[in-house]
């Protein structure tokens, strides 16, 4: 990112000077000026603070992450980021918006790969979770809707403890007032959205979009028609899981027997 190097230079500030203030390491610091890393919302955070910048670097930032994603990814981000409520039914694995940096490193890190991707890896993952922040913005934080398949807890992360402070963090997302978090049992038997995930994101106009989503692709859906029976099957999924309380108190009971 050049802008980050003629800002240090206008700073007078030598690369190292800056990784003890900002403290991060000099290499990690000189990629980011050569455009090689993007970092994560963290260290534009910082770095705005160094610079006297006010938020234009955690701006920058974002407008980066946007281009970071590629082609099936791009309008998706879009509409999410400007949603006002997002309902969602995930049928395999905890949902990004939710996990924590454990649950998201192996999950990314299950994905074959070569050592020298490992940095793009890392890029992936300070993506996934500053993807969060629409749910704690200080304007407008989205309102969430989710069903997860009991399925996706019967894949528990590798570590025991992991696993339960990924537990908790459904626990307490599941306490901020614009989160709704449901459990959809086994029980429940077949259902239309067998075989993927679909997400209902609802705009600030009014409209609604929707994107389905598989183990390898995914479309994002805007005709109305479409999105309009899309949603119908969100509803009867909703309907079949488990209220509120009784699927809080379900993850309860996974952490007291696990």
């Amino acid at each position: 990112m050049t802008e980050l190097a003629k800002l240090r230079e206008e700073s007078g500030m030598s690369l190292g000077e800056l990784s003890d203030r900002v403290r991060y390491d000099r290499s990690y610091l000189n990629r980011l000026e050569r455009g090689e890393r993007l970092g994560d919302l963290e260290t534009a955070r910082r770095l705005d603070e160094v610079y006297g910048t006010g938020r234009g670097l955690q701006n920058l930032w974002w407008l980066a992450k946007d281009d970071a994603y590629l082609g099936r990814y791009q309008r998706y981000m879009e509409l999410e980021d400007t949603a006002r409520i997002i309902q969602r039914y995930v049928p395999q694995t905890i949902p990004g918006l939710l996990q924590t940096e454990e649950y998201a490193r192996e999950l990314l890190w299950s994905v074959p790969h070569r050592p020298d991707e490992e940095e793009a890896l890392e890029d992936q993952l300070s993506l996934r979770l500053g993807r969060q922040q629409i749910l704690r913005r200080d304007t407008s934080p989205a309102h969430l809707r989710i069903v997860l398949d009991e399925v996706a807890f019967a894949r528990p992360l590798r570590d025991k403890e992991a696993w339960n402070r990924q537990l908790q963090r459904l626990l307490d997302d599941a306490q901020l007032p614009n989160v709704t978090i449901q459990v959809l049992p086994l029980t429940a038997g077949l259902h239309d959205l067998l075989g993927g995930s679909l997400t209902i994101m609802w705009l600030p106009d009014g409209s609604s979009a929707a994107y389905q989503e598989g183990n390898k692709s995914g479309e994002v859906i805007e005709e109305p028609g479409e999105v309009e029976q899309l949603r119908l099957s969100y509803d009867e999924v909703s309907a079949r899981a488990l209220p509120p309380l009784d699927s809080l108190e379900f993850i309860r009971k996974l952490m007291k027997d696990g």
